[in-house]
């Protein structure tokens, strides 16, 4: 593997002999060579289709010279964010700023502003006015037209009209950006670009578009909920890139257009880009600050497959990478694995091999290639389809010829896995496999609560499926002569969870002697099924009255029952059982 990285200085550019550069990408993460950050694999796309591509991380938005160090690319700026949202990235779900910042250099806080695709677009624009600008990343894709943010409380505009950008990039983005920049080198102008899938541009008229759906503008669903889960509702039912159609949001004179979502990649392109020349490391201007937190966990792991059909209310990927699953070939992932076994620093472990969710790999629908995924039914929810073909034989296989690899001692699964698809016969050698061979003692899963109407909302399966799979993956852990635990995922103050369900979950746990500690306070992400209930207090599917938490103290309090051995949360337990009229129960929790 080259250890040669895009230039992020002159100094860089001068080594390589390069006097200008095609394309310059601004992003809010410290620069990672590495396929699972995104400014690292448009750049090495864009440097395999022979553009040469440079990268300004994390830029100081007080010195305009720090927009300036590469000089003025040749066809457009790319500016995102980083891999997560800013606002993700800066403050936790009560709005208090997080003390670190595990992608950027000694995890160090502060080191991108607040909306980094607004502040950067117009730092460039300050810098170089007559440049075209590209949005993409994952708070430009799902902030691409009207939505809801959780941290002002208020419906925003499309983040293409606050950037000031030319053309935003949604999804994954390398099919996208490809076409942007081949089209732009043959001498098109960037207002020209219409029709890119994957793409949402800003027109002042509609009349060229053909066929398409207005959802309601942003002055209405800023101001009606209603009409905000109007927009969303159909937003939703056409987010897919083969049935889906133009979507068109007015916002006050002009008009912000969503053209459907890129094609999925073949395989075949999913390879090369995982293949591509990454150093996979961080760039050796970290070395003083000792590396890149973030990059410890994905050092010597692989990507597998993107997309997820799981529809969870309160995630993104939905919105951003799709249901429909796209994989890599065996041949591909264990080219990567015999790299990496051949690295000085690699010590025999594979981290992971994975995707959004691990058995997910291979997983396909006769549906999906021809008519992409069903518009009015869901693929695992309230059951899996018989249509959704799983793939745990060939990741059986996969497994088994990596770990054959020379060097390779060990190959850990770190992604989550769905384990409602491991209760089923089908899932019984998959899950066999993985606890005798594959799991470093501790295996994640998801169950996220225990009470029937909040899991329904959060569109996840029964609690009674989570006890089936308890009692399977106990039994194989006898069989097989291990001890080996459930890291369990829960949420907290989901909408639809009220103290009364938080106490219940709580004294669930207690019987079964599980002692969570991976909480997730309940996060409003835009352009979710579940930041939508958070924002209108109803179900946008059914138009239902939901009961949300909003307030910080309850919140506190649901949080504090579900970690209810910890005595730090004594104060809220007991104020949530006093209002709760509880206090009966007061001894189960053990509180000192």
């Amino acid at each position: 593997m080259s250890k040669v990285f895009l230039p992020i200085n002159k100094k860089d550019m001068d080594e390589r002999g390069w006097k200008e550069l095609d394309v310059i990408i601004v992003t809010g993460d410290a620069y990672v060579d590495h396929p699972s950050y995104g400014a690292a694999v448009i750049g090495r796309v864009l440097e395999n289709a022979g553009f040469r591509v440079g990268i300004i991380p994390q830029p100081d938005c007080q010195r305009p010279e720090d927009f300036r160090r590469l000089g003025k690319p040749k066809l457009f700026f790319g500016v995102t964010a980083g891999n997560l949202d800013s606002m993700v990235a800066n403050y936790t779900a009560n709005k208090n700023h997080r003390r670190n910042d595990d992608y950027s250099a000694g995890g160090r806080p502060n080191l991108r502003p607040d909306r980094a695709s607004i502040v950067y677009t117009n730092r460039i624009r300050a810098a170089f006015p007559d440049i075209p600008v590209v949005l993409g990343g994952v708070e430009a894709s799902l902030r691409r037209l009207a939505h809801y943010d959780y941290w002002s409380d208020k419906v925003r505009r499309s983040i293409l009209l606050d950037a000031k950008a030319d053309i935003l990039v949604y999804g994954m983005g390398e099919k996208q950006v490809l076409e942007i920049a081949e089209r732009l080198k043959r001498g098109h102008n960037i207002r020209t670009l219409d029709n890119i899938k994957g793409t949402v541009i800003v027109r002042n008229k509609v009349n060229a578009l053909g066929d398409f759906i207005e959802i309601p503008p942003f002055e209405q669903v800023s101001d009606n909920k209603d009409k905000f889960n109007e927009a969303f509702r159909i937003l939703y039912s056409e987010f897919d890139p083969l049935r889906g159609k133009i979507i068109v949001q007015k916002h006050a004179d002009r008009f912000v257009i969503q053209f459907p979502p890129a094609l999925p990649l073949t395989t075949e392109e999913m390879d090369k880009i995982y293949l591509l020349n990454y150093a996979r490391a961080w760039h050796p201007a970290y070395d003083k600050d000792g590396g890149v937190p973030g990059f410890e966990t994905v050092r010597f792991s692989i990507i597998s497959h993107r997309g997820c059909p799981g529809e969870c209310s309160f995630c993104s990927l939905y919105m951003h990478q799709g249901r429909l699953i796209q994989s890599r070939s065996q041949e591909s992932i264990l080219k990567e694995a015999r790299a990496l076994a051949e690295r000085d620093d690699f010590r025999g472990t594979i981290t992971d091999i994975g995707g959004p969710t691990a058995n997910m790999y291979k997983a396909q629908c006769k549906f999906w290639g021809a008519k992409g995924a069903c518009k009015d039914k869901k693929c695992l929810i309230p059951a899996k389809c018989k249509e959704l073909k799983l793939g745990h034989d060939e990741t059986l296989k996969m497994w088994g010829a990596v770990t054959r690899t020379p060097n390779v001692k060990h190959l850990f699964i770190g992604s989550g896995v769905r384990y409602d698809l491991l209760v089923e016969n089908q899932g019984g050698e998959y899950l066999k496999e993985l606890c005798a061979n594959h799991i470093s003692g501790q295996l994640k899963v998801a169950p996220e609560h225990s009470e029937g109407p909040v899991l329904k909302l959060m569109n996840k399966p029964s609690f009674e499926i989570y006890e089936t799979f308890i009692r399977r993956f106990n039994d194989i852990n006898k069989v097989i002569n291990k001890k080996q635990y459930l890291v369990n995922y829960f949420i907290s103050a989901h909408p639809g969870a009220t103290l009364d369900s938080a106490l219940n979950l709580s004294l669930e746990l207690m019987r079964k002697h599980i002692y969570p500690e991976q909480i997730q306070d309940f996060l409003p992400l835009p352009m979710t099924v579940s930041g939508c209930m958070y924002h209108t207090k109803k179900d946008p599917f059914t138009g239902k009255d939901i009961y949300v938490a909003t307030g910080l103290r309850e919140r506190k309090m649901q949080r504090a029952l579900i970690q209810y051995k910890q005595q730090k949360n004594k104060k809220y337990i007991i104020e949530a059982l006093r209002r709760l009229d509880k206090m009966n129960l007061i001894s189960r929790f053990r509180i000192r």
